[in-house]
């Protein structure tokens, strides 16, 4: 993209104003990483409900842009020049649309219910290799995502492949207006997304507007009633039914949605020109970047699924956001297929990196050490990823967030089973996306400047505590809050900065709070005398505290009849300043006792009231939980707080909520049994036919609960059902996997995951308990990983 920013006005019939100056790129965030920013970045500033990104046009000035795009009144910075437009959104799309228009390039669309992106980037493996190809980075597909993707465009690629991801109607009509492609692929066809459609053709219509203007159709015939609408909506098109080639076995291709991507790629192939796919195998790698415990105390970004320039920039940007202050270092391959030469390529890149402020480059291949003289960084290289795996300095490792960026066939999977910490075989995976999602979903109930306590405790309910805490710090959360001290210490000692309230706190953790500026909850007079003793001995005055109100719970908290009291003492006051005063609504989750909820929420509002007026200062007033923030808006007041609801659950199971965690471990052992045999301790594995058992490295010690045992639960293996068989030992348990076809040592079990009926809901139920229990009781020696596109 070179335009410039009077040029954008036209374009977008925006009202230009200030000084005009060349764009060569969009950024949307203003956390993001400079290196993103790219030489001349456009900011495009948004109001969203709870967030308006027009109050950092000045900071955005101070990290160098000059150019901005913006939807409401506001100061143009000194020397920079803006558009302003009616929706920002909009004039995005409409110079994504006016790029797009320029491209000479052949453009493919790619829509479905699942399995786009990895769609996409098997794709991109088998475009030959003369061809000159972008794809959308990450899973880019949304109203904002497409806009984005096609901007970081150059203009001279031959083939473009744009994902076009939908969630309720009117959208593709939009995304095709941008796109235009000139090849519309379709992969499955499902439940994903459902909750806006009244039913599955209505999906599959929509879905169809992508290919309005395509000439031709790649799609599956399994998939109905996707496939019977295309042959009847688009017969006087070229239409590819990828069920006529040849399946590759399932051995070689992961399964059967996997042979049926298989198929779609070829087919493609075919449509294209391009020579047939060898198939050899599908993509085996995360679709998604993973955060990982590192060796010696280092953090793993393993974003090595695919490598080319934009994808690059946006890991650069999000490896200085869990860095936190660690020094960095990048361990980069080769990069192919990027349409420049490598002079301009590796230039590229070590301004990118230089932008990044990386301390240290390990570079693996031959390319990129013919350029060495480019990075300023410090630097090392080697000729191959088994050759780094011998000789990397540990040094370079240690205390350090390290980023893996490197292309397929450097096999940077052995590098990364290098350097993480060695844990056993069964992880716990945590979908920060969906944590994202939720967050944002809670923050669209709330009136705006309504601020939000997130609950970290417990290791934010057995998810992790670092990592959560550093996502929630980069949302713009108000406050974190934790159980005890000593949680709060761990995320001051790996950089979190925010505000940290520490719920049970006790009088003889004061001193390390204050040592750590941790905010306690005071829920009684000794409490408060005690806290106001210790910031007097600790030099402090004024020290922020969060008054607990007891509205009908009793387990914490002051009385009604102490309000009068607390008041004038906190009036007089100086060593301390209430920043809060809160209750909690123990019963907001059950609409069997709303009556009682709402006598509650009168209770909080006349207490909170009554002790706000008696202060000579501003208090936040909060209440409303999870539960409480969906069916009590009245209870919002200044901050809302969220607690299991931002980890995938709701009161009644809200389909709009994507559950964060999926538990999985692997088979380690295969055994054929004879009816009469028995399984596991007590015999308690009666065998009835010919079985065949799996042995899977998890039991009660990591959290899988000794109930579940007999046949109560059952685990996904190649997404089918395999009941737990016996009962459940400390550190394994076997598995029926008899009725599943073709399942080998190695292969994976998933014990929970969002998926119905192996979801934690479910598991809840069986164990009469609730996901709160089970999630936090995942043990700490199951490793947790970190997803994010």
């Amino acid at each position: 993209m070179n335009c410039l920013l009077s040029e954008i006005a036209r374009i977008c019939g925006g009202t230009f104003t200030g000084i005009d100056s060349v764009v060569e790129s969009v950024v949307t965030d203003s956390r993001s990483l400079t290196c993103e920013l790219g030489a001349a970045p456009l900011f495009a500033a948004m109001r969203g409900a709870n967030h308006d990104s027009h109050d950092f046009l000045d900071a955005m000035r101070e990290r160098g842009v000059r150019a901005f795009l913006i939807e409401r009144e506001a100061p143009v910075p000194e020397g920079c020049g803006a558009v302003r437009v009616a929706n920002t959104i909009d004039a995005l799309q409409a110079l994504a649309a006016h790029r797009r228009a320029q491209s000479r390039a052949a453009v493919v669309g790619i829509t479905g219910s699942n399995g786009k992106t990895i769609l996409k980037e098997w794709i991109a493996e088998e475009v030959p290799s003369g061809v000159r190809c972008y794809r959308s980075p990450k899973s880019y597909n949304s109203q904002l995502g497409v806009p984005l993707s096609l901007l970081m465009t150059e203009g001279d690629e031959e083939l473009l492949l744009v994902e076009a991801g939908i969630s309720q109607p009117g959208e593709m009509e939009r995304l095709e207006r941008m796109i235009r492609p000139d090849v519309v692929v379709f992969t499955s066809i499902g439940d994903a997304h459902q909750e806006h459609f009244g039913s599955l053709e209505q999906k599959c219509a929509e879905k169809m507007r992508l290919a309005e203007r395509a000439h031709t159709i790649v799609y599956h015939s399994y998939y109905e009633p996707l496939a019977s609408m295309i042959a009847e909506r688009f017969a006087d098109r070229r239409l590819i039914d990828a069920a006529r080639f040849p399946a590759p076995s399932a051995e070689v291709a992961g399964g059967a949605a996997a042979g049926r991507n298989a198929q779609i790629v070829e087919a493609f192939c075919e449509a294209m020109g391009y020579p047939a796919p060898s198939f050899r195998r599908s993509p085996s790698v995360a679709m998604r970047l993973e955060v990982k415990d590192g060796i010696n105390e280092s953090i793993l970004v393993n974003d090595a699924y695919n490598l080319d320039i934009n994808s690059l920039a946006l890991a650069l940007d999000y490896l200085h956001t869990v860095a936190l202050g660690r020094p960095t270092t990048l361990v980069l391959s080769d990069i192919a297929q990027s349409g420049y030469t490598d002079d301009e390529l590796y230039g590229r890149v070590a301004d990118m990196v230089a932008r990044a402020r990386v301390r240290k480059l390990i570079g693996i291949g031959t390319r990129i050490r013919e350029h060495a003289a480019a990075f300023a960084c410090e630097k090392e290289f080697f000729a191959t990823t088994d050759e780094c795996i011998a000789r990397i300095d540990r040094a370079d490792v240690a205390g350090r967030a390290i980023l893996l960026k490197g292309a397929r066939g450097f096999r940077f999977e052995k590098l990364s089973h290098a350097l993480e910490r060695k844990s056993h075989t069964t992880v716990l995976e945590v979908d920060l996306d969906a944590m994202i999602h939720n967050l944002n979903y809670f923050r669209s109930k709330l009136s705006f400047g309504t601020r939000l306590v997130a609950m970290v405790k417990a290791g934010s309910y057995g998810t992790g505590d670092f990592e959560v805490a550093q996502l929630l710090q980069h949302q713009g959360v108000n406050y974190l809050a934790v159980a005890f001290a000593d949680e709060g210490v761990v995320l001051r000692e790996r950089g979190i900065t925010m505000p940290v309230v520490v719920l049970n706190a006790d009088a003889d953790s004061f001193e390390q709070m204050i040592a750590n500026r941790l905010e306690p909850e005071i829920y009684s007079f000794h409490s408060l005398d005690a806290f106001a003793a210790a910031a007097e001995h600790a030099g402090e005055s004024r020290y922020p505290i969060h008054v607990k109100l007891d509205t009908g719970m009793h387990r914490l908290g002051f009385t009604e009849e102490e309000i009068a009291r607390l008041g004038v003492r906190l009036a007089a006051e100086r060593r301390v300043q209430a920043a809060t005063v809160f209750s909690h609504l123990n019963c907001a989750d059950m609409p069997e006792e709303d009556e009682y909820t709402r006598a509650q929420i009168a209770r909080y509002d006349r207490m909170s009231a009554q002790l706000a007026a008696a202060l000579p200062y501003r208090v936040i007033r909060h209440t409303a939980n999870s539960a409480a923030i969906e069916r009590f808006p009245e209870a919002q007041y200044d901050m809302c707080r969220l607690g299991l609801g931002l980890y995938g659950f709701g009161y009644a199971h809200n389909e709009a909520l994507r559950p964060v965690a999926t538990l999985r471990t692997r088979i380690v052992q295969l055994k054929r049994l004879a009816p009469g045999e028995t399984v596991g301790y007590g015999r308690a594995g009666k065998i009835v036919r010919p079985t065949v058992t799996a042995t899977v490295p998890v039991g009660y010690a990591d959290g899988l609960d000794r109930h579940l045992g007999c046949g109560r639960w059952s685990m996904l293996v190649a997404g089918r059902p395999a009941p737990i068989v016996g009962r459940i030992c400390m550190d394994s348990c076997m598995i029926d996997v008899t009725d599943i076809p073709g399942v080998a040592e190695g292969d994976e079990a998933v014990v929970f995951s969002p998926v119905r009926g192996n979801d934690l809901e479910t598991m809840a139920r069986v164990l009469g308990t609730i996901p709160y229990e089970i999630l936090t009781s995942v043990a700490g020696r199951v490793k947790r990983i970190y997803l994010k596109e």
